[in-house]
């Protein structure tokens, strides 16, 4: 447990996102979701996230959503990954199990909400 004034903060958020189709991949709302924060982001340390949803499907995926850390950023571009590209052909799903990073419960048949979490961690 961090104590009260160490500076971590989480953010909580919920509700459906909206996606702009532009291109023919694979991924849900959730995932694109991360993948634009990552994208933005770009490994800042201290930062971690999660969306999903809680029926544990993403849009028509298997997965419910995904999940990044600092560390990821890094992996990504190491594996030749460039973000920006699969954000542009709508392909988080693709980006995401090239890296591990799908969140995979399997079906929950419990549809509440979609939901994310950001993490920050103080430097």
């Amino acid at each position: 447990m961090w104590p009260a004034d160490s500076g971590a903060c989480v953010i909580l958020s919920g509700g459906e996102t909206t996606v702009t189709i532009k291109g023919n991949g694979r991924g849900g709302r959730n995932s694109e979701f991360t993948l634009s924060l990552l994208n933005e982001l770009k490994g800042l340390p201290g930062v971690y996230a999660l969306a999903a949803d809680t029926d544990g499907i993403d849009g028509v995926e298997d997965n419910a959503g995904a999940i990044i850390d600092p560390e990821l950023y890094a992996r990504a571009e190491a594996a030749g990954l460039k973000a920006e590209d699969y954000l542009a052909n709508n392909d988080s799903y693709g980006f995401f199990s090239r890296l591990n990073a799908l969140v995979e419960t399997g079906p929950t048949r419990t549809n509440v909400n979609d939901f994310r979490a950001i993490l920050v961690l103080p430097k």
